[in-house]
């Protein structure tokens, strides 16, 4: 009989990938609401569901799943809706306690040592400043992000009172909404005493950074991959995740040790995740940056070329109460990398990429594939894809037999994309701590490769 598997925020990318799992080749997939109407929309939580509930009820056949792969609201609806029709996911307590970033520091903190000094601020204080017995570098947060939304780097109160400012004059902040879903789990408290202007103040963390996959089902939490994620220099923006990680194999365990301790804190089961990690080669200390409590669509097709299935085949297996697994080392490619073409100022692109020229990028490039972000006469600043200090053009897979490969095969895609973005005409507000500009219109945006091969 056949799987009906509603997706929440389904699109083309990686509607593909779903279909590459040999698995569920026979699986038929089907849209639960846009990513734009979960991502671009004053909707809270309840309302979306119950928009989601509509297409659910009118459905002629047995629903055999619901699944995601993005972050908020996406990670919260699913155990909602999961338990309005019977399908497995993860709890909806367990979710959000990963997901609040303070009460997922306190619980973290329970569990391991391996975590930075935090606390909080008050977003509508004017003389905010550190709690006495936390130390600047340092970033602030909402309790409530994703892709680094509303986060930022500040080195004094002054940077922290400015950042705050910028965060109140937000039009649209998904944290606000958050607070529809805490209403709906039991709050220690320590989290129900937290005003809805709470946000998370944290020590920065230095050194390189990975991510680990994996899931917990039955109490069983089981690590199947790192993938390292590399900033620009001098700018806290990504440049590329890259799989497999090259940390030291000993610093890999240790995280999958840390991170089986975290999924045990938060009480997380039958869901599959990812946990962010820094580690500090100089001073070898380990430490977590955060939790997610679902897998990284981000990394899908990075395990497919080098580990020969995607990790939504894991998000599969849980949602339709198979056995998940994950092959090793079994794809067509040794290294891939998925790297992120980014414009550090503001503009209105005048021209894009055409579906013909990306098309024959992939073909030339075996194991590519390019979306862009980016949008006809849109200002980049409007897309809603960057984080606090980038704009987001363009998402490009590659792979290759080695990482020198990998960066070969994407200066060969890089240069064979055209951008043409007009110069902003008006005012545009600068970021809170103006970071070098990598990426210009006067070069087409792309940035040169002495830049780009840092890491």
């Amino acid at each position: 009989m056949t799987a009906h598997v509603f997706v929440l925020g389904l699109d083309a990318q990686n509607l593909e990938v779903l279909r590459s799992v040999p698995e569920y080749l026979d699986v038929e997939f089907h849209p639960l609401l846009t990513r734009h109407e979960l991502q671009h929309t004053d909707a809270t939580v309840p309302e979306l569901v119950d928009r989601a509930a509509r297409v659910l009820d009118a459905f002629p056949h047995p629903i055999s799943a619901i699944v995601g792969y993005w972050d908020y609201p996406v990670s919260t609806m699913l155990p909602i809706l999961g338990a309005r029709y019977g399908v497995r996911t993860a709890d909806l307590a367990a979710v959000v306690k990963s997901e609040h970033k303070y009460w997922s520091r306190l619980l973290q903190r329970s569990a391991i040592d391996e975590v930075p000094g935090f606390g909080t601020v008050d977003l509508h204080d004017p003389a905010a400043t550190l709690p006495a017995h936390m130390a600047y570098p340092a970033w602030v947060k909402p309790i409530k992000s994703a892709s680094s939304e509303g986060a930022y780097f500040i080195r004094n109160d002054g940077e922290l009172r400015a950042a705050l400012a910028k965060e109140r004059s937000a039009t649209r902040r998904m944290h606000w909404g958050f607070h529809d879903v805490l209403d709906m789990v039991e709050l220690p408290s320590e989290i129900a005493d937290l005003g809805p202007g709470t946000c998370l103040v944290e020590e920065a963390l230095t050194g390189r950074q990975a991510t680990v996959e994996g899931f917990s089902v039955e109490g069983r939490t089981e690590i199947f991959g790192v993938v390292d994620s590399i900033r620009y220099p001098h700018v806290p923006s990504f440049l590329r995740y890259e799989y497999p990680s090259s940390l030291p194999a000993e610093v890999q365990e240790r995280m999958a040790e840390l991170s089986r301790r975290v999924v045990a804190a938060v009480g997380l089961d039958h869901g599959a995740f990812n946990i962010e990690f820094f580690w500090d080669e100089r001073t070898k200390r380990l430490a977590v940056l955060e939790i997610n409590a679902r897998h990284s669509q981000s990394h899908a097709r990075l395990f497919h070329l080098v580990d020969g299935r995607s990790n939504h085949g894991v998000m599969l297996d849980l949602a339709l109460g198979r056995t998940p697994f994950m092959p090793h080392r079994e794809g067509e490619f040794p290294v891939a990398a998925l790297w992120m073409l980014r414009s550090f100022s503001d503009g209105r692109p005048r021209r894009l990429p055409t579906p013909l020229e990306v098309a024959a990028l992939e073909a030339e490039i075996p194991g590519t594939t390019i979306e862009i972000a980016a949008r006809e006469g849109r200002w980049l600043s409007e897309n809603h894809r960057g984080d606090s200090y980038s704009y987001l053009l363009a998402n490009i897979v590659v792979a290759g037999q080695t990482p020198g490969e990998v960066e070969a095969n994407f200066v060969a895609v890089r240069d064979g994309l055209i951008f043409d973005i007009e110069q902003p005409t008006r005012t545009i507000e600068a970021p809170i701590a103006t970071p070098k500009v990598l990426v210009t219109p006067s070069d087409g945006l792309r940035p040169p490769l002495e830049e780009l091969s840092a890491s």
